[in-house]
């Protein structure tokens, strides 16, 4: 599988991604081709360029259409009538209407009825269009994207000066990991937050991969704190199929009943949790307590952590960052003699029959727990496949 991971280390834009997919080996004549196709009468400039002494790729769009004001449903209609794959038109139409639908909570109005001021210009739809072409030149078939730095200060819009990051761009960054940092300037802007949170599968720490190539896009500014670009990492998955940032929320708790904690820890799994676990230990004025601690998504740690202080007696908690591998694994289904069984199994050779199976049998045949198990693991050893 052909991923690429977006480093947002000085924000994202739509320029900024095109310019990176194009440094990264996305044919130039074949993604110009394409936006040429949208008939906006625009024309296309590449060219090298550097930021803080890193060599990097400028991607600009020129002339076109000078209305700016579009309706979603016109914008929609440029991009199916452009000779592009199937795929980037998809996925163009995807995140514009995440944008639609992000400006129309904005504003307070039906995404029909929302004006794209900025976003609606030529340039923005060939950004977006283009980033979208140029991930299928690239052969990708996955995104991830780093925590994305907003900037922070204020930026000009057709509403007027507002804050970093902008009602829009903050509205589709919802529940990503984001931060401030470098000079008071826009560094991610509406066109690169909706390409980020429409594309990306994951947002955190780059996944294992093995490297084939990188692209740097050069945004508009040569800053004096950091490299102004947006990088780009392109290559196939590595062995560790799943690899993510995850949030660790844990709490000692010494007042609990166990009745308490035991339906704490259902609350959490069924809202989403990805695990959790009560550990034993031995608290100041050495008192026995448990140890809480709950693996959830990044977006799901607020929500979560909020499960722990309602459902628990602690007053507080800690909250912090980790990464998560897990081995892919694939799910094989054998045949017992108590029943069928799924089985999950790894590349490496590591297999585990389904624990719920195995109880459902067990309750239903009336047979020993242990005993469905070593029929499924029997069964898996002598069809692997």
């Amino acid at each position: 599988m052909r991923i690429c991971y977006l480093d947002a280390f000085s924000g994202i834009s739509g320029d900024m991604t095109v310019g990176a997919l194009l440094d990264a080996g996305a044919d130039q004549h074949a993604l110009t081709d394409g936006l040429s196709s949208l008939g906006t009468g625009a024309s296309f400039r590449v060219e090298k360029t550097k930021r803080r002494g890193l060599a990097a790729t400028k991607f600009t769009v020129e002339g076109g259409e000078s209305k700016k004001h579009r309706h979603l449903p016109q914008i929609l209609e440029i991009i199916e009538r452009g000779s592009l794959p199937a795929r980037a038109k998809k996925t163009a139409a995807a995140v514009f209407r995440r944008l639609g639908d992000a400006e129309s909570r904005v504003h307070g109005v039906s995404i029909e009825k929302v004006h794209f001021h900025e976003i609606g210009a030529v340039d923005s739809i060939c950004d977006i269009v283009g980033a979208c072409v140029g991930l299928e030149l690239l052969g990708v078939t996955e995104v991830y994207c780093s925590p994305v730095n907003v900037g922070s200060g204020t930026v000009e819009t057709e509403h007027g000066v507002l804050p970093v990051p902008a009602p829009a761009t903050a509205r589709l960054l919802q529940g990503k990991p984001v931060y401030a940092r470098g000079p008071a300037i826009e560094l991610t802007t509406p066109t690169g937050a909706a390409l980020a949170a429409t594309l990306a599968k994951e947002f955190g720490a780059m996944p294992p991969m093995r490297i084939t190539a990188t692209g740097y896009g050069a945004g508009g500014k040569d800053l004096a704190e950091h490299a102004n670009v947006l990088r780009l990492l392109a290559g196939e998955m590595g062995e560790a199929r799943e690899a993510t940032s995850v949030a660790v929320v844990e709490a000692n708790i010494d007042d609990s009943t166990p009745e308490v904690l035991g339906y704490a820890m259902e609350r959490l799994l069924a809202e989403g949790a990805l695990d959790v676990t009560l550990t034993a230990v031995l608290m100041k004025k050495n008192r026995p307590g448990n140890l809480l601690r709950v693996i959830a998504r990044p977006e799901d740690r607020e929500r979560l952590a909020g499960v722990v202080l309602a459902e628990t007696s602690t007053l507080g908690l800690r909250i912090y960052g980790a990464e998560r591998r897990v081995q892919e694994r694939r799910l094989v289904e054998v045949e017992t003699s108590h029943g069928k069984v799924r089985v999950k199994a790894t590349a490496g050779g590591a297999f585990a029959p389904e624990y719920e199976d195995c109880r459902r049998i067990a309750l239903e045949k009336g047979v020993p727990l242990r005993q469905v198990m070593a029929a499924a693991c029997q069964a898996y050893l002598n069809n692997p496949e």
